[in-house]
Parts: C-alpha cells; sequence; structure tokens
C-alpha cells in the first residue's frame, strides 16, 4: 500500500505508546510501517530533499501534533511516552484521530493560532491540506517553483545565439569546477558552427586529465549515431572521458550505448543542464531563502 498521511498514522501511534512506557521515535516508525504494511521500497520513498524518509517524516509530525494537543509528552530527546490525557482518549475507543479531532483540546487550538500569519489565505491553504505534513507542503512547493524555473532557463537557452551558448557551458563548467580559471576553458574549448561547442577542458584546476565536450543546441532528440561519431572523436583524440550537452533528449539506444563501451560518457540532456545551471547560479539569481530549524534539545540540558 501506499505510505500512509500523518493523519492516519495518529491513532495508531497512540495506541503503541498505550502500553505507557517510554519508546524512541525510531521504534514508533518501525512501528507504523509494520502496522500499515510498508514494503522496503515504500518505506525509504524520500521526500523530493532527498534528505528524510517520507514515513519518518510523517510519524514524526503525528507525534508533534498529539504532543501540543497533550495526549503524548517528550521526557527527552527522540523519546515520547503517553499522558494522562492520551490514555483517557484511548479507553473511549476512537475509530480515527485527525486534526479535526484535536481541535477540542484549547492547547491545541493555541498552538494553531501562533502558526498564523498576516498572510491568511497561505495559512488557510496548509490548513486546509489533510495529507501532507507541513515540510512535505514547503518541499513539494519547491520543487513546483524549481521545475517551472527549469522549463523557463532551458525554453531561453534554447532560443540563444551559438556564441551565448558557448559562453554559458564554460561558465557553468567553471562553476563545477572545471576548466581551472576562465582563461583556461576559454583556450581549451574551440569553436564549431553548428550551435555547440566541440572542444577539450581540463577536468580539474590542475589539468592532471582533460574531459573532451560536445554540447549541441538542439531541439531533435539525440540518437546512438551522434554519440558513436562522438566516441569516435574521443579515440582520435586519445581521451578516455568526455561529456556531451543538448538542449533535447536522448534516445534509449544512445544511453544504452555508453553503458556498453569502456570510456567514460556523460550524457547531459535539456532538464539536466538546467538543474546544473541552477544549482550552481547560473542564468538565476536568489530572490529568497527559508531556513528550517528544529529544536536544539541539548542547549536545554542543564549540568
Amino acid at each position: 500500500m501506499a505510505v500512509p498521511d500523518f493523519q492516519s498514522t495518529m491513532l495508531p501511534l497512540l495506541k503503541f505508546a498505550g502500553d505507557n512506557q517510554e519508546h524512541s521515535i525510531r521504534e514508533a516508525i518501525d512501528y507504523i510501517s509494520d502496522f500499515f504494511k510498508l514494503s522496503e521500497q515504500e518505506r525509504k520513498e524520500v521526500l523530493p530533499s532527498g534528505q528524510q524518509y517520507i514515513i519518518d517524516n510523517r510519524v514524526g509530525w503525528a507525534r508533534t501534533y498529539m504532543k501540543k494537543a497533550g495526549l503524548l509528552e517528550t521526557p527527552r530527546r527522540s523519546f515520547f511516552t503517553i499522558t494522562d490525557l492520551g490514555l483517557a482518549i484511548l479507553k473511549k475507543n476512537p475509530s480515527e484521530i485527525n486534526v479535526k479531532f484535536l481541535e477540542q483540546f484549547p492547547q491545541f487550538i493555541e498552538f494553531r493560532n501562533a502558526k498564523k500569519e498576516k498572510d491568511e489565505q497561505a495559512e488557510q491553504e496548509v490548513e486546509n491540506n489533510l495529507t501532507q505534513t507541513p515540510q512535505e507542503l514547503l518541499e513539494y512547493g519547491f520543487q513546483k517553483i524549481r521545475k517551472d524555473l527549469s522549463q523557463e532557463l532551458l525554453g531561453l537557452v534554447k532560443q540563444s545565439t551559438p556564441r551565448f551558448f558557448e559562453k554559458l557551458v564554460v561558465e557553468l563548467l567553471l562553476a563545477m569546477g572545471y576548466g581551472g580559471s576562465r582563461k583556461d576553458a576559454g583556450k581549451a574549448v574551440g569553436q564549431s558552427g553548428d550551435g555547440g561547442i566541440d572542444g577539450i577542458i581540463k577536468e580539474d584546476k590542475l589539468g592532471l586529465d582533460v574531459i573532451y565536450l560536445q554540447a549541441k543546441r538542439w531541439e531533435n532528440i539525440v540518437g546512438s549515431k551522434e554519440i558513436r561519431n562522438f566516441v569516435g572523436s574521443l579515440v582520435g583524440q586519445k581521451a578516455n572521458k568526455g561529456v556531451f550537452i543538448t538542449t533535447s533528449g536522448f534516445t534509449k539506444d544512445a544511453m544504452e550505448y555508453v553503458k556498453s563501451i569502456t570510456h567514460k560518457v556523460i550524457l547531459i540532456d535539456g532538464e539536466m543542464l538546467t538543474q546544473l545551471m541552477i544549482e550552481n547560479n547560473i542564468g538565476v539569481s536568489k530572490i529568497i531563502s527559508y531556513d528550517v530549524k528544529k529544536i536544539d534539545s541539548d542547549y536545554f540540558i542543564e549540568d
């Protein structure tokens, strides 16, 4: 089955704590994963940032919400126990526990009201979402913004001149640590008249190795023929490494071909190109950033 939303984990989590023992959040995650019969693949599904498993995030938020409602408490870092109020709720044998259920507790209402900002419309959209945690909403929203930016960026790259495209690729490679200096990169990359770049560039700042580079500002998808020609050029240059960049994409045959050869060839399609541009701040600028922080429990431990 799919990973349950964070509200669906609330009642099983409270029942898990119903033995009145102290439990770690790790124990709770494993219990909830077993309770919902999640496969290994489902247990390893991650948030867009790749920094946390989705099930870990949802169980963590379920614990936080029930803690704010007074059903759970945290005696020490990463551990929790059930409260008297939580035990009393279990005795009533509720069919489910969700955000609406928790609104009967004044401390939870206080917690919700404390979160409200001036932009009530945006807040209401978050509050009305019953499946994703606040962190998930933030991360998936970020991914949507980044995807839209990537598409707009690729459109501009495709409209650029061959000379500008050459400059763009050089700037990107420099930002990624290749080419040494701008002067080195400019000499290493030669021009071609087909709207792309063909040449060599230093793999590292000392020039201990070089990479053969070809970039095609194309609309048509790149097939295995073009990649075979590129590899032939590598052989002619006595080079072992190459990067083929295109603003379009690669056929399945082309991708399979590079896996079957001894030369190390990296294929970068239009989507990957724009993602690398965004990550290395090429053609984009930061307008705002958010730091997501958590409580440092160690700080509050008195000697």
